[in-house]
């Protein structure tokens, strides 16, 4: 059959309108192809729903290099009376609440976790103890959940390797310090035959792989701390643009 040679010109575009709502809806069904896949599926399974209680006794307990060298930390951090801080993976919050004594009066300590429950008793606990600068913030796997130039530094123990996408996170991290600002990490040295068999099997990456992934995504080492024995302490700057 033959049609009217003045419809062919509108039904071609009615097949083609529908053709590419077709495209868009399976682009939106399947998102970005480029997307960043995860390093490690399934690594944040526990934290859920946690209970804050029992993962009290994990943290805050002596013979946890982490607990035991808080105060090292801290003095390390060289916290100033005004800075804007982020705890990223504070967990139980203790040393988000050690960072808020620092920086008071007018300074702040974000809280952020990907628990709610580990956020909003860090919080009342903060409060608890007269701190009101300690803000919480819940994140996702992708992003700190920070608005962009608002922190002076970014700090993380023993959760760099709980990144499940660090490409992201990191980006979200970098947009969320101001010029010049710091990012601190703290984790487990991983060497094979060295490190006991939980950190192999647990920790995904080295220091030196850690170094250039930060690196990538626009940071700058500027000091390596030895003071512990079991982790190791790197600062980096964020990179003008």
């Amino acid at each position: 059959m033959r049609y009217p040679t003045a419809e062919v010109p509108f039904l071609d575009c009615l097949v083609m309108r529908n053709l590419a709502l077709g495209l868009l809806f399976v682009c939106l069904c399947l998102g970005p192809v480029s997307a960043e896949q995860s390093v490690n599926p399934g690594i944040n399974q526990g934290y859920v729903n946690p209970n804050v209680t029992q993962w009290r006794g994990v943290f805050e307990r002596d013979g946890r290099e982490i607990w035991d060298r808080r105060e090292d930390i801290i003095l390390a951090l060289r916290l100033e009376p005004g800075d804007v801080v982020a705890d990223i993976g504070s967990g139980t919050g203790f040393i988000a609440r050690m960072m808020a004594k620092e920086v008071m009066p007018s300074g702040r300590v974000y809280a952020v976790d990907i628990a709610k429950n580990f956020v909003d008793s860090t919080v009342q606990r903060a409060r608890a103890v007269g701190l009101s600068n300690v803000v919480g913030v819940v994140n996702n796997p992708r992003s700190v959940n920070l608005p962009d130039n608002s922190i002076d530094l970014a700090f993380t123990s023993d959760t760099y390797h709980h990144f499940e996408y660090p490409k992201s996170t990191l980006r979200s991290i970098r947009r969320a310090l101001r010029p010049n600002g710091e990012f601190v990490v703290i984790d487990f040295i991983r060497i094979p035959g060295i490190s006991s068999p939980w950190v192999l099997g647990h920790v995904r990456a080295s220091e030196e792989q850690v170094t250039k992934e930060i690196e990538a995504a626009g940071f700058e080492l500027i000091e390596r701390r030895g003071f512990m024995q079991t982790q190791y302490y790197l600062r980096f700057r964020k990179r003008r643009d």
